[in-house]
């Protein structure tokens, strides 16, 4: 079997790159959170490639290497982007979507349409929208941010990167090794600091929209399965009550000593997870 192929895709009217595994199905979609790409999930990636399943991780639009997003409301946006991609990858098949933070805010949005789409059923990890985030003010408030980002002189690049990535690592993991902080270090990297400033644009519109309750739960019908690392400080797992109330069906799984980035920092229990979702 081919290893992971990287290439282009054309979905909703964008452009994005996507990570693809051939195999066998169920397949398996997963959508990144905010100010990530696909390559959040390449752990995950290379143990389902280990073992012959069939997957696909892209970059959503106005993040890594996708287009930028249109002016106005961004979810719909998301939304349309994430169903064509249901619909073109799974030949038809039922598939699993799998997605973190903001992906998985998307994940359980298209549980709500699962008549209209081939859904196996969806793993939210981590899910905005439940609670009120908190992921984004960590960042946008860091005085090292601020300050780059409001200089009237060009910065150097890599300060930028760096000062952005030294926010978002300081509440993304509860125990960063030197290798957890290698990757949010590249996770957070990017070109200029207009790029910065384009990710603050975007969560600062994501932030009402993610607070206004952007479910309609008793409208899912496929399987859910959610998962929390019992540690995730950005996005807290007593939201999952408000799942439970409404899907009394759905199962809750806490990763023990976790952060909320199972996908990096507890790949192997994620994938014991996952592999028999949703039987």
């Amino acid at each position: 079997m081919e290893a992971l192929l990287e290439h282009r895709m054309q979905l909703a009217g964008h452009s994005t790159r996507a990570l693809e595994i051939d195999g066998a199905g169920p397949g398996i979609v997963l959508l990144h959170g905010w100010g990530d790409s696909a390559d959040v999930w390449r752990p995950l990636l290379a143990e389902l490639c280990a073992r012959e399943r069939r997957a696909i991780a892209v970059d959503l639009p106005g993040f890594g290497r996708a287009t930028a997003l249109a002016a106005g409301a961004v979810l719909p946006q998301l939304d349309a982007f994430a169903a064509e991609l249901v619909r073109t990858w799974s030949r038809g098949e039922p598939v699993v979507v799998a997605g973190s933070s903001l992906g998985g805010c998307l994940a359980l949005r298209l549980a709500e349409h699962t008549p209209e789409l081939p859904l196996a059923g969806v793993m939210p990890v981590a899910p905005d929208g439940l609670e009120t985030p908190s992921w984004f003010d960590p960042i946008e408030e860091d005085p090292i941010v601020r300050k780059l980002l409001s200089l009237p002189v060009p910065v150097p690049n890599a300060l930028v990167r760096g000062a952005s990535a030294g926010a978002y690592r300081r509440l993304a993991f509860l125990h960063p090794s030197d290798a957890q902080r290698a990757a949010a270090d590249a996770l957070a990297r990017t070109d200029t600091s207009d790029d910065v400033a384009a990710l603050m644009t975007s969560g600062r519109g994501l932030f009402p929209e993610l607070s206004a309750a952007p479910y309609d739960l008793v409208g899912i019908r496929c399987p859910v399965l959610l998962v929390w690392g019992d540690h995730d400080r950005m996005l807290p797992h007593t939201g999952a009550r408000l799942v439970l109330g409404s899907l009394p069906t759905t199962r809750v799984e806490l990763i023990e000593g976790c952060g909320p980035r199972p996908q990096l920092e507890a790949t192997g229990r994620l994938l014991e997870l996952l592999l028999p979702f949703p039987r």
